[in-house]
């Protein structure tokens, strides 16, 4: 029977498909509601790992599954964040969080088919926690340009100045993110570089 905690890890995967899609909607209320979402799979990140250990269910399928929902749910935020014009998250810093995700994600693997689980480092964790950080600033200004054109008098006034003033924020996140998701990915590959060198070598000829 699948654990509690891994439950709550596909729940969050299923949330982040239904995040992405509110955010595509030109509308408002919808990407209101995105935030909202946002806000419950995020926390489910923390939820699921203080069940797992509590309860003593660590499984291999959630210490493999949990941190690449949790880059589903950055990479469907991010890769909707590009189309929206107005708040000019860059495309080339989306690239390099999306391909280092891939790269460790495939050392991930490898050491799957080595009959190793690859636990996430310090580095990691707090790849994960910029990363979550970013979109949520990127939702909060996103929020302030649909409040500026739904709330009247002074709110509205307000808003408007807030996005204003915090418009060129979404691109300096992103930016950040992707230098913090790198310097990770170096420690990863230095830490598992025996690994990553016995993978791509042919085996040692036995000698007799």
């Amino acid at each position: 029977m699948m654990t509690l905690a891994n439950k709550i890890t596909l729940t969050r995967a299923a949330l982040s498909i239904l995040m992405f899609l509110f955010i595509l909607m030109p509308f408002g209320w919808a990407r209101l509601t995105a935030t909202l979402i946002f806000i419950v799979a995020a926390s489910t990140d923390w939820l699921d790992g203080k069940i797992a250990r509590e309860t003593n269910t660590v499984t291999p399928f959630g210490a493999i599954v949990d941190p690449f929902v949790d880059k589903i749910l950055v990479a469907a935020a991010l890769f909707a964040f590009v189309g929206i014009r107005e708040l000019d998250v860059p495309i080339w810093a989306v690239f390099f969080i999306l391909l280092r995700e891939l790269m460790i994600s495939t050392l991930r693997v490898i050491a799957a088919l080595e009959g190793k689980v690859m636990a996430a480092e310090r580095w990691g964790k707090f790849k994960t926690v910029i990363q979550m950080v970013a979109v949520g600033t990127i939702f909060f200004v996103l929020d302030l340009y649909h409040f500026s054109h739904i709330l009247k008098g002074q709110a509205q006034e307000v808003c408007q100045i807030a996005f204003c003033t915090l418009s060129q924020v979404p691109y300096a996140m992103t930016a950040i993110a992707a230098v913090i998701t790198w310097i990770s990915a170096i420690s990863y590959l230095r830490n598992n570089w025996e690994l990553l060198k016995k993978s791509w070598s042919l085996p040692h000829a036995k000698t007799h």
